[in-house]
């Protein structure tokens, strides 16, 4: 029986926008491009360009052998796992390409394998060269595809040995290819401030974590990592980590901006709170980057995290180290009344971070909670986009520590309810802010 190995990728630009997909079957014995394909398929999600890659891929594998055994590999975690069979298909415009999909070759010969985004590199351009060529009004050709030598030489480049440490201008340079957005948005990719709505694929970078906040004397108390020397980063640190920053919508405490932890009542969303979670939800959902779902336990984060979980079609993983700071004695109180009652007391929580409020947490305490969960969440989702559904503290807290900002910076974020923000995590330690506080969605 013959081995092919079917590499797919698509991309959409705008999510939805403009898309296009590409696939590739290989020789699995002897590493040979037997067949490309590609093409422009007009306005679509990322989601849909990635599916339509993949079944054009098993159609294009079936034509060569229907009887070949095939090995699938693609950086959509989504599509991975749905064809696998370990995550349900809800979404509506996914339900009958992976049916389709799934109608090519029999179960019994197809297996699925995630891979990060620089791995895929040959679908990839060959999806990007689609999106090219629509935009020109034209349809893919075969013929003038440099995708696959574009492929090999981008590998090359990538395990070549990089200049002399000293060499500033080939350190800019290699940070630039390293954390440059690829065109074409595929899934997976960061979260970029110029995306209504918060997730687009075109991931630069705004901020680098060059002082780490995690150095001695830093409230979170970890270790202290190197940072990033002049930009010299090696020249392919593969996909990140990007954590989509949510915070849960409007509560009846929001408006009138009572301390709300997680000492208190715990209360739901309010009736504004819903449709800014729905409206999230749509936002999210149209641009499909997102791969995995974790909130905090709290009621108003869950709530808010079921409503996009609905649209997505993903679980909910509670993690207890996002759950908001707890208030203390300051529970459902103003700042004024807390000002008011407490004077003292509010003045040292101000001036340092580890002051606490009475029967609370202090900022130091939350922010090693936070940094703990946060280095879980990396290492369990090395290269994917996952939603983190949280409060305004481990949101700022993040922040601050992907800046390497002082803790007096907490005061000194807006952080609007059911706004979006995002970090990426890089596989040398780093992080870089993507975005903070969209609101656009809301509109």
């Amino acid at each position: 029986m013959r081995e092919f190995i079917v590499e797919a990728d698509g991309g959409s630009r705008g999510n939805p926008g403009p898309a296009g997909y590409g696939s590739v079957v290989i020789d699995a014995a002897t590493g040979e491009t037997l067949t490309e394909a590609a093409e422009y398929i007009g306005v679509a999600t990322n989601n849909v360009a990635e599916y339509k890659g993949l079944v054009a891929g098993l159609k294009a594998a079936h034509q060569l052998d229907p009887a070949a055994s095939v090995h699938v590999r693609m950086d959509s975690k989504l599509v991975v796992e749905q064809m696998s069979g370990r995550w349900k298909i809800k979404h509506p415009d996914m339900k009958p390409l992976a049916a389709e999909a799934a109608r090519i070759f029999p179960s019994s010969q197809v297996t699925y394998e995630w891979i990060p985004r620089d791995k895929n590199k040959h679908a990839d351009r060959l999806a990007n060269e689609a999106m090219d060529a629509g935009k020109r009004g034209e349809q893919w050709s075969p013929s003038a595809s440099t995708a696959e030598l574009d492929a090999r030489a981008a590998r090359s480049a990538a395990e070549a040995p990089t200049g002399p440490p000293g060499d500033a201008a080939a350190g800019a340079a290699l940070a630039r290819a390293a954390m440059a957005g690829r065109g074409g948005g595929a899934a997976g990719a960061g979260v970029s401030a110029g995306a209504a709505g918060g997730v687009s694929g075109d991931g630069g970078v705004a901020v680098a974590e060059t002082a780490d906040a995690r150095a001695a004397g830093d409230a979170s108390g970890s270790a202290v990592r190197a940072p990033r020397a002049g930009w010299a980063a090696p020249a392919d640190l593969g996909t990140p980590a990007t954590f989509v920053l949510l915070r849960h919508g409007e509560t009846p405490l929001t408006p009138e901006k009572r301390f709300s932890g997680s000492g208190g009542s715990d209360p739901a969303l309010s009736d504004v709170g819903r449709e800014q979670a729905e409206r999230v939800a749509a936002a999210l959902a149209a641009r499909g980057t997102v791969q995995a779902i974790v909130s905090s336990p709290l009621k108003r984060c869950q709530e808010t995290a079921h409503a996009v979980a609905a649209r997505l079609g993903l679980d909910v993983h509670l993690e207890d180290g996002l759950r908001e700071t707890d208030f203390g004695a300051w529970e459902g109180l103003t700042f004024g009344e807390v000002r008011e009652r407490s004077p003292e007391e509010l003045n040292a929580w101000l001036a340092s971070p580890d002051a606490a409020p009475p029967g609370g947490e202090s900022f130091a305490e939350v922010t090693r909670r936070v940094s703990a969960a946060r280095d879980r969440l990396t290492r369990a989702h090395a290269g994917r986009t996952v939603l983190l559904v949280t409060h305004v503290t481990p949101i700022k807290t993040l922040v601050r520590l992907a800046l390497g900002a002082p803790p007096e910076s907490l005061f000194r974020m807006e952080l609007s309810a059911a706004s979006v923000s995002a970090v990426a995590y890089y596989a040398d330690g780093n992080a870089s802010l993507r975005l903070l506080n969209d609101t656009s969605h809301l509109r």
